[in-house]
């Protein structure tokens, strides 16, 4: 049963309306899916042509996520009060005007504004498609259905990305292949004016300006410490502590004020819940433990085997393919074996394929990595099952508020996954390579080459140093090991702590409200 008396906006749709509003939603998914495997097949080219420095290439990954996490509580609760399809379509509208400024991006400094842009676009876009479909379907049942939809497009996103990414930097500048996202934009528009509801909360209160900034302070502060942390290589950086310490006070005092508060910017009770908790934990440590793996194996794609974007596309369909199949078979499996058990045998079997990277270290193939992406691939489905749970154990009320939460791990994993996995295989990048290697370069080019495996194979090239090439190599292969063999701790101990934590009887389909 339902709350019967929903503090939200009374939506009752047709059938065929609800389903119209889970197309333009999974639209939203697509895009977002699309942009991000985009980057990754096509951040070789950009870094080949606007030679970004060590820091401004991890500045282009992380921004993105950096702006997303720091907006989407404050997104969220804006859409609450002012109207969730209002937020949706300005997000797709900046998403859109941003996708477009790509075209005439000339410089690293203006990649890394594009994508903070993207980011603000997407904080808007991704806690909004999860709270409306919660308020779209009513229905326990019919919601965990329309939600492995969601979940499936964003494999299919997974897989359109890099092949028409990859077309598009083989036959145009990388410059275009942003440009896919803005008739997917445009569609979003115009669907989202003639399909989906209103919905706002009836009552929210008076804006918490306070909260607010308490929020994005903090929620950008810590983050970025960690990233300069891992730059710098110590923890003795006294800009990096200074930041952390100030981001940490402010989530503090963000959630006491929270907690005090009759209306909350963030409803931190929520974590009372044992499901939402299990669901929020399993999030965070997927991405955490993938999202640098994924990375840095289309990069592995590209340098090693010298595959092009569009044959990097076509390889990692595995992953695509597969994570679609087992988002749809998701809720079946739950219904069978339990949600708490699908959730934690999908983090067991991700960390599975990220131990195949690692015992293959010595001799790794593309054999490996295709196994690698099949179990990550099969592994998605769980976290369908994980987004269906956290959605159903909140009332229509705090819907906004449970996919800000949500989308906020998810994002904050990608985060530290790239800052802290990612700078970790670029450190034992670097203490792998052999200085020798580089002997009879000038310091600065050998300096250069230590920073990245691409920077060693344009240098390489160009000075005629095959031995040099041929031992970056190595060393990048051993540094994709240990990023892979810390993937799977992280999730292996996600997966023990979801068992633990989510109730054995949980059901997606039955829980009530």
């Amino acid at each position: 049963m339902e709350h019967a008396a929903s503090n939200t906006t009374a939506v009752n749709l047709s059938k065929g309306r609800r389903w119209a509003s889970l197309v333009v939603l999974a639209g939203s998914l697509l895009v977002i899916t699309m942009d991000m495997t985009i980057l990754n097949v096509a951040l070789p080219q950009i870094t080949a042509e606007l030679k970004p420095t060590g820091e401004q290439l991890l500045w282009m990954v992380d921004v993105y996520s950096l702006a997303l996490a720091g907006l989407l509580v404050t997104m969220s609760s804006l859409g609450d009060r002012f109207g969730r399809k209002k937020m949706l379509v300005i997000g797709y509208l900046i998403f859109g005007i941003g996708s477009v400024s790509a075209f005439f991006a000339n410089s690293p400094e203006f990649v890394i504004a594009l994508r903070a842009l993207l980011g603000v676009g997407g904080a808007m876009i991704m806690p909004t498609t999860l709270s409306l479909l919660r308020s779209v379907f009513p229905d326990p049942k019919e919601r965990a259905t329309a939600i492995s939809v969601w979940a499936a497009i964003s494999a299919i996103g997974a897989a359109i990305g890099p092949l028409v990414g990859g077309f598009l930097l083989e036959h145009f500048s990388w410059h275009a292949a942003f440009l896919v996202n803005v008739p997917i934009m445009v569609f979003a528009v115009l669907g989202s004016a003639f399909v989906l509801p209103e919905v706002k909360v009836k009552n929210p209160g008076p804006w918490d300006f306070v909260g607010a900034a308490l929020s994005i302070g903090g929620m950008v502060l810590v983050p970025w410490a960690i990233k300069r942390f891992a730059q710098e290589m110590t923890f003795s950086d006294p800009t990096a502590i200074g930041a952390i310490v100030a981001g940490v006070v402010l989530l503090v005092l963000f959630i006491r004020r929270c907690l005090r508060r009759p209306d909350p910017l963030l409803d931190i009770s929520l974590f009372k819940l044992r499901p939402f908790a299990g669901g929020i934990i399993a999030a965070l440590g997927a991405l955490f433990g993938l999202a640098a793996m994924m990375l840095l194996l289309a990069q592995w794609m590209q340098l090693v085997h010298n595959f092009s974007p569009m044959e990097t596309g076509v390889r990692m369909l595995p992953f695509a393919v597969m994570g679609l199949m087992s988002s749809l078979a998701a809720p079946w499996l739950a219904r069978k074996i339990g949600t708490r058990t699908t959730i934690a045998l999908g983090l067991l079997v991700a960390a599975a394929g990220m131990a195949v990277v690692w015992f293959n270290r010595d001799h790794l193939d593309f054999s490996h990595v295709f196994a690698c992406m099949v179990l990550i691939g099969l592994s998605q489905g769980s976290f369908t099952v994980a987004s269906a749970m956290i959605m159903s154990t909140t009332p229509p009320e705090k819907a906004g508020n449970a996919a800000a939460i949500e989308e906020t791990s998810y994002e904050l994993g990608n985060l530290l996954g790239v800052a802290i996995v990612g700078s970790l295989a670029a450190l034992a990048y670097k203490i792998g390579f052999d200085a020798n290697a580089a002997a009879g370069l000038p310091a600065e080019l050998a300096s250069t080459a230590r920073e990245s495996l691409g920077a060693a194979l344009e240098i390489a090239n160009q000075a005629g140093l095959p031995e040099m090439a041929q031992q970056a190599t190595l060393a990048f292969n051993a540094s994709l090991a240990d990023a892979s063999a810390i993937g799977a701790v992280v999730l292996a101990l996600a997966a023990v702590a979801v068992f633990f934590v989510i109730p054995k009887n949980t059901d997606i389909d039955k829980q009530a409200h």
